[in-house]
């Protein structure tokens, strides 16, 4: 009996926050898409958004709204993507225990990440309080790593967290760093990058062969490749080199893929307008760092963004790499140094919000601040895109009103008033 008692607590609970009524008052608003307000009125009704207002205009009644947010002179904001991360899959960099996002193997397609994603993750608490509110959680290792998918930042779990289940799956092109000191065609590393490529389309026309003659015996890895040809999931390649980048496109031209889509693309800008007509949306890796040839410019990775949105490229911004899970709270500062080296404001702000949702295939209900959109945004004290001002002072996450605090930050506060009672 105790048991349905707290069941029907919970479902009553659940029920009241589905229902709740918010309104987001005198914020200046970034929708992405659509002029800013300076002073706005954002109306929330069951998770979802269901009037965008000029204050200054129009006016409204407290007794109308179950909540109502005062953002004067803060900045409402979409929340923040982080596309190809492995967030909520690892916690600690340097306990192996920790890490839930690799396999054994090497064509892993029946691996999924979304049963493995950690909602309770401290690293995840963090990442949030600077906007991060969305993760596409992704598995790493083998040839084809197998599928990410798209969560929230915050759930009872990760089926509650859950937006887009498998999204896409993750091949890893073979590498091809050796490429630019090739001195014969009989090279080693030549023949031995070409084996790996005919390995990789072996299996892809296996997977194709198996979608269109659906054979009697199932075959988990297979089966979850259908949906690839489907243009029910995404078809993520990661790769940088020119070389990669080229045979890339030649795969996708000669594999009927529905969503291909390229990871990294450091080189992505040398092939031009085979790359626009390609019309293969790229996630650009982590520009936080330094250049990949001795001869490139040292600002080049900032740079390449501008480059790309001035050829015509789709792109997004991605933080994959070294302690990437602690530092995709950095996310917003990416887009404030691609800004900083040629994107416009609203460029740098599109390409962690929108961007990334088009490219993910959820751009229906998330990344942008619209009418009908999922109510998944936070308030910042100032613009988001530069860390100084970045402060988060409420987050909503499908409507649902999310603490901004971090296991880091009760920590500064315990130990500052601490050693503040210690000075007196």
């Amino acid at each position: 009996m105790k048991t349905i008692y707290y069941l029907l607590i919970s479902l009553s609970l659940s029920l009241t926050t589905q229902g709740q009524r918010i309104l987001i008052a005198n914020g200046y608003l970034h929708p992405v898409e659509g002029q800013e307000i300076t002073s706005s009125l954002i109306e929330i009704e069951n998770g979802k958004i269901i009037g965008i207002k000029n204050a200054l205009s129009e006016s409204y009644n407290l007794k109308d709204w179950d909540t109502v947010i005062d953002a004067t002179n803060q900045h409402v904001y979409p929340g923040f993507v982080a596309a190809n991360s492995t967030l909520g899959l690892t916690e600690i960099d340097a306990i192996r225990a920790t890490h839930d996002f690799e396999e054994v193997g090497v064509f892993n397609a029946h691996v999924r990440a979304q049963v493995a994603y950690n909602v309770e993750s401290k690293v995840l608490e963090t990442v949030k309080s600077n906007g991060v509110l969305l993760v596409q959680t992704t598995p790493r290792g083998g040839a084809i790593s197998g599928n990410s998918s798209i969560m929230t930042a915050a759930g009872w779990n990760w089926e509650d967290a859950t937006v887009l289940r498998d999204d896409g799956m993750h091949v890893n092109w073979p590498d091809a760093s050796w490429h630019n000191n090739l001195k014969g065609e009989d090279n080693k590393a030549e023949l031995s990058y070409l084996e790996e490529i005919r390995q990789l389309q072996a299996f892809f026309n296996l997977a194709q062969v198996y979608k269109e003659e659906a054979p009697d015996a199932l075959d988990l890895r297979l089966e979850a490749m259908k949906a690839c040809f489907e243009g029910k999931k995404r078809t993520y390649f990661h790769a940088n080199s020119v070389r990669q980048l080229s045979d890339i496109l030649t795969f996708c031209a000669n594999i009927p893929l529905k969503f291909p889509v390229i990871v990294g693309g450091n080189d992505a800008y040398l092939l031009g307008q085979r790359l626009v007509d390609s019309k293969i949306p790229i996630m650009i890796e982590r520009i936080h760092r330094l250049p990949d040839h001795d001869d490139d410019p040292i600002d080049q990775p900032f740079r390449l963004p501008a480059l790309l949105a001035n050829m015509g490229v789709s792109f997004c911004l991605q933080n994959a790499g070294g302690m990437e899970a602690m530092n995709t709270r950095n996310l917003p500062f990416l887009a404030g140094t691609a800004q900083a080296y040629g994107l416009s404001e609203q460029e740098a702000l599109r390409s962690i919000t929108l961007s990334p949702c088009e490219i993910m295939g959820i751009d229906q209900q998330f990344g942008s601040l619209e009418i009908g959109k999922s109510a998944t945004l936070f308030v910042s004290k100032g613009p988001a895109l530069d860390m100084k001002s970045n402060q988060v002072t409420c987050i909503l996450i499908r409507g649902k009103i999310e603490s901004v605090r971090n296991f880091q930050e009760d920590l500064f506060l315990k130990y500052q008033k601490k050693y503040a009672k210690a000075k007196n």
